[in-house]
């Protein structure tokens, strides 16, 4: 599996986590867990962004290299 496809499976992962956060939250039942999960989620999304601006770099990088 490529870089890119890790990263964009692991905001997948963060989405889904999300959308069960925002279901609790919803319904009440633990906002302080709720929003330690949500800064979780946040970091998440940010974490698998840099990994994909990274990649991205990367592949213009080999393309001058290469150009």
């Amino acid at each position: 599996m490529s870089i890119t496809g890790l990263a964009l499976g692991g905001m997948e992962d963060a989405q889904n986590k999300l959308e069960r956060t925002a279901e609790r939250i919803a319904r009440s039942e633990s906002p302080p867990e709720d929003m330690v999960d949500l800064l979780s989620v946040r970091n998440q999304f940010k974490s698998n962004a840099r990994v994909l601006q990274t990649a991205d770099e990367m592949r213009k990088r080999v393309i001058d290299i290469f150009a």
